[in-house]
C-alpha cells in the first residue's frame, strides 16, 4: 500500500490551492493512504483547512518559530524526518515546491521525480519534457521512497467536506543555522495570485514600455484577473519577474487566459497549455499564439485593450 506524505503550501494563514491538487494526484495511486504535513509558526487554521480535503487521512502539524517563513533549508530536515515510514513524499511544482523538494530528496538519498502530470502506477508517472513538446514515462526504483513535485496545472483541486484527524508531529529536529530569513520584497497588490487565479491577463514585448504595461494591469483589474507576462516583457523590465509565465516561469491553468501582444513562443505556450479558454490579441496574423488560441483577434493592442477595459468597466 502506498503511504503518501504531502507537504502543505500556505501563506502562514491559509492553505494554497496547490496542496489540494497534490492530494488529487496522490489519490490517483491505488490504495493510497494520504497524510498532509503542515509546517508553520502557528498551524491551527492551516491544519483545519487541510483536514477538510477529501482523501486525507491525517494532518500532521510541526509548529515552531523557525517555520514562520518557508525556507527550504529549514523545512527540508523536518520534512525528511517526518517522512519516515512513508513510500512517497509529494510537494507542488510551484516556486515553493521546486525550492523545497530537491532538498528533501537529497536528504533522503533519492532522485526527485518532477512535474507529475499523470499517474501510471505507484512508482510510474508521466511528465512533460522539451518545453512540453514530448511526454515521457519515468519510473522510480521499487522499494525506494518517491520524492516528487506535482504539476498542479494538470490536476483538479480535491474537494472539501472531510474531517481528517490532526496530530502534532516532532518539533525537536535540529535545524541548520546557515540560512536565515532576511526580508521579503514584493509588489503589493490586491489582484488574485497568478498561480491560482481563474482569469489571467498577460502582456508581451509588444507593449513597448513599463508605462504601457499599465494597460494590462487596468484590464486585469476590470476583469478581477491576475496579471502575467512573457519572458520578453520581463527581460525588458516592463514588470517584475514573478509575473513570468512559461517554461522558466510559472505553469498556470486558469479558466481564461488573455495574451496581449505575446507572439507565442513554445517556452511561453508550455506555461498555458492547460488553460480553459485562450484569447490572443496580436497585430501579426502569423503569430504562433493563434495556433493554440480558442479566440484570436488580429488588431493593434493599443486600440483593443483600452476599448475592452472601458467596456468592462
Amino acid at each position: 500500500m502506498a503511504k503518501i506524505l504531502i507537504v502543505a503550501e500556505h501563506d502562514g494563514s491559509a492553505l494554497n490551492p496547490s496542496t489540494a491538487k497534490c492530494v488529487t494526484c496522490a489519490a490517483a495511486i491505488d490504495g493510497a493512504e494520504i497524510d498532509v504535513v503542515v509546517l508553520a509558526a502557528s498551524t491551527s487554521d492551516i491544519a483545519a483547512e487541510a483536514a477538510q480535503l477529501s482523501s486525507v487521512a491525517r494532518v500532521i502539524t510541526i509548529e515552531r518559530a523557525e517555520n514562520e517563513k518557508p525556507l527550504a533549508a529549514v523545512f527540508a530536515p523536518q520534512v525528511a524526518a517526518a517522512a519516515g515510514g512513508y513510500t512517497h513524499v509529494f510537494g507542488p511544482s510551484t516556486t515553493f515546491g521546486r525550492d523545497l523538494m530537491p532538498h528533501v530528496a537529497a536528504l533522503l538519498g533519492v532522485n526527485q521525480v518532477s512535474d507529475i502530470m499523470s499517474v501510471e502506477g505507484s512508482h510510474r508517472f508521466k511528465r512533460p519534457v522539451y518545453a512540453g513538446n514530448a511526454i515521457v514515462t519515468v519510473e522510480a526504483p521499487e522499494g525506494s521512497v518517491v520524492v516528487a513535485t506535482v504539476r498542479v496545472a494538470s490536476w483538479e483541486a480535491a474537494a472539501g467536506g472531510n474531517a481528517a484527524t490532526i496530530e502534532a508531529g516532532d518539533a525537536t529536529i535540529e535545524l541548520p543555522s546557515h540560512t536565515r530569513y532576511v526580508g521579503l520584497e514584493s509588489d503589493a497588490s490586491d489582484r488574485p495570485d497568478l498561480q491560482t487565479a481563474s482569469r489571467v491577463v498577460a502582456g508581451g514585448r509588444a507593449l513597448g514600455s513599463p508605462e504601457n504595461f499599465e494597460l494590462i494591469n487596468k484590464l486585469a483589474d476590470a476583469l478581477g484577473a491576475g496579471v502575467g507576462a512573457s519572458r520578453a516583457a520581463v527581460d525588458a523590465g516592463f514588470c517584475a519577474n514573478d509575473l513570468q509565465v512559461g517554461q522558466t516561469g510559472k505553469i498556470i491553468a486558469p479558466d481564461l487566459y488573455i495574451a496581449i501582444g505575446i507572439s507565442g513562443a513554445i517556452q511561453h505556450v508550455t506555461g498555458i497549455k492547460d488553460a480553459g479558454t485562450i484569447v490572443a490579441v496580436n497585430k501579426d496574423e502569423e503569430a504562433p499564439i493563434f495556433e493554440i488560441a480558442d479566440i484570436g483577434l488580429v488588431a493593434d493592442l493599443f486600440d483593443v485593450v483600452p476599448a475592452l477595459t472601458e467596456a468592462l468597466s
